[in-house]
């Protein structure tokens, strides 16, 4: 027999999954600009920076030195900033994964796969309305079986 989530715990849920929808499409932008990242740095040699001598924003290209690719910008590197922000991020939107699926009470594959639309692009968004869509549909139908029950006694 499955476990099924505590009656008590449907508000803790429903605030569970508020967090983890934000959470998840904040992710999954911060991936998505990651990825963007990544691609102009090894397949086009070039970072992002801000305030340097390019001006507000511009793109720097990189060398390749015995040591790997060095960068030749000035001013705040935001490639680097973007994969900061978005590992850091990654831990918050984890620990999101970790209560909505806690407090549902799902299998642990469950959690694998939530936690990886922090890791492959464009899953998060998809992972994000599947989920949504799963628990307040299991949470009205669990409280829709409930209500007739008390309303007899």
């Amino acid at each position: 027999m499955p476990l099924e989530p505590k009656l008590v715990d449907f508000p803790r849920i429903r605030g569970a999954l508020k967090f983890y929808m934000i959470c998840s499409v904040i992710t999954g932008v911060m991936l998505l600009l990651l990825t963007a990242e990544m691609i102009l740095k090894y397949a086009f040699h070039l970072e992002l920076f801000a305030f340097g001598a390019g001006g507000f924003l511009s793109f720097a290209e990189m060398r390749e030195t015995a040591e790997g690719l060095e960068s030749t910008g000035d001013g705040v590197n935001l490639s680097t900033g973007i994969l900061i922000a978005h590992g850091w991020f990654y831990v918050v939107y984890l620990f999101s994964c970790f209560r909505v699926w806690s407090l549902m009470r799902w299998t642990f594959p469950k959690f694998l796969l939530l936690a990886s639309g922090g890791i492959v692009p464009f899953l998060s968004f998809f992972l994000e309305a599947r989920t949504a869509r799963e628990v307040n549909t299991y949470l009205a139908s669990r409280e829709a079986s409930i209500e007739p029950v008390e309303a007899t006694a």
